[in-house]
């Protein structure tokens, strides 16, 4: 494994990069074809899933049910995320993120075609949760991996940063154009712009053009549970990957639980309504962008070591803070901090996972990295933090994940100090 404290950056006696935040899209193409197209992929997305959340609540007026739909696509990444890895390093990731963008666009299209004609039912959203689950599985690690191939490694920190920042806008603008699409168009035509949405990204990959060494699949003679074990191996083995693997793990499941009970924890605890719940939303999203295009912005000018150590430190923190507010304008500025934090913390530990794997091997580690923030976060974090949180309360469970994240976080500095190293 590359030494994660001492990789050089590409041209030490060249002034330093400037302050552009999105000058890793002017530089790359190939890059700003991708960004331009998922980021409004995403904004459609955001809109699906907001639409699709008060439809099961029309459907059934069960929460339980409710809460089903939102986490079942999450059961399918469990499953499948290590055997996606495998394919992943095994095929060109380029044909494959399109294939599977082209079928969540199918299932979009259905959705809208079911609801339109009032045939659809609570049966009907679970199915296409879980393809739309199954796709992901094999896209993300797929969409993780292809990133180097559009930028190189030397940029590859600054354009997780900006993938950040678009998920971060997409999660503002979606859910209010889907309020406004369901209150002019009828909730039907959310899916329908989710589905044209994903003319946008489709558009864009078909035109990406890379280097053959880029675009050809690497030849693998292995069987594929032993290119499965091999991934196994390297993890377990590489103390700076394993420590960032088991962050991510721990920050998942014990983060997830307060932006899965935020609508409780707005009416509840704050006393605020529909209106104060889309507000704190929108702080942690507003937070979310602005600390993605600052790690963008700054790109190799700061060491990445303390910011990521910092940033570990500082996200659990304000959860504890969070749980101990009871002002909404109080709440509303530690979510924008938090925001920051969270992105920061998630961004940067992605490109040092990235930058430290080998490119033989970048799927399958992109794939436990999937199967940790998508199904260990809605699949166990979500659930169990609902469950808690009826037997002893909200702000108790957020107070309890923070507490545990820092606690590991301090652990896993203490043990493992070249992670402060890094560059």
């Amino acid at each position: 494994m590359p030494s994660l404290a001492s990789s050089p950056p590409s041209s030490p006696s060249a002034a330093p990069p400037s302050l552009n935040p999105f000058r890793t899209l002017v530089r790359h193409r190939n890059f700003r074809l991708f960004w331009f197209g998922q980021t409004v992929s995403l904004v459609g997305t955001w809109m699906q899933v907001m639409a699709q959340g008060w439809l099961a609540l029309e459907l059934t007026n069960n929460a339980f049910l409710v809460g089903l739909v939102a986490s079942v696509g999450a059961f399918p990444v469990l499953l499948l995320s290590f055997p996606a890895g495998v394919l992943v390093d095994r095929v060109d990731r380029l044909r494959l993120v399109t294939a599977m963008q082209a079928v969540l666009l199918v299932e979009a299209a259905a959705l809208w075609a079911l609801t339109l004609t009032g045939r659809v039912t609570v049966g009907w959203l679970l199915a296409l949760a879980c393809l739309n689950g199954t796709c992901t599985a094999f896209e993300v690690p797929a969409r993780q991996s292809l990133i180097i191939d559009l930028v190189g490694r030397d940029d590859l920190p600054e354009a997780i940063a900006l993938n950040s920042s678009g998920f971060n806008l997409a999660r503002i603008v979606g859910p209010a154009l889907g309020a406004a699409a369901i209150a002019s168009l009828g909730i039907a035509w959310c899916f329908a712009l989710n589905a044209l949405s994903y003319l946008a990204v489709l558009a864009g990959l078909l035109l990406i053009r890379l280097p053959r060494r880029a675009a050809s699949a690497p030849a693998h003679h292995s069987s594929p549970w032993a290119g499965l074990a091999e991934g196994f191996r390297y993890a377990w083995h590489a103390p700076a990957v394993r420590a960032i693997l088991g962050l991510t793990l721990v920050f998942s499941v014990c983060g997830t639980p307060y932006m899965t009970l935020m609508p409780v924890f707005a009416r509840d605890v704050l006393g605020l309504g529909a209106g104060g719940y889309g507000a704190l939303l929108a702080a942690l999203g507003v937070g979310g962008l602005a600390g993605a295009l600052g790690l963008a912005a700054l790109g190799r000018r700061v060491r990445r070591g303390p910011w990521l150590m910092w940033s570990t430190a500082a996200y659990p923190a304000l959860l504890v803070v969070l749980a101990c507010v009871r002002r909404p304008a109080a709440a509303e500025a530690v979510l924008l901090a938090a925001g920051v934090a969270m992105i920061v913390c998630g961004a940067l530990g992605n490109a040092v996972l990235q930058r430290a794997v080998p490119d033989a091997l970048r799927g399958r580690l992109m794939a436990a990295y999937s199967f940790l923030v998508v199904g260990m976060a809605q699949g166990v974090g979500a659930l169990a933090g609902g469950a808690l949180a009826r037997a002893v309360g909200v702000a108790e469970v957020i107070a309890a994940g923070g507490v545990v994240m820092l606690g590991y976080a301090g652990w896993v500095y203490a043990t493992v100090p070249e992670l402060k190293r890094v560059k």
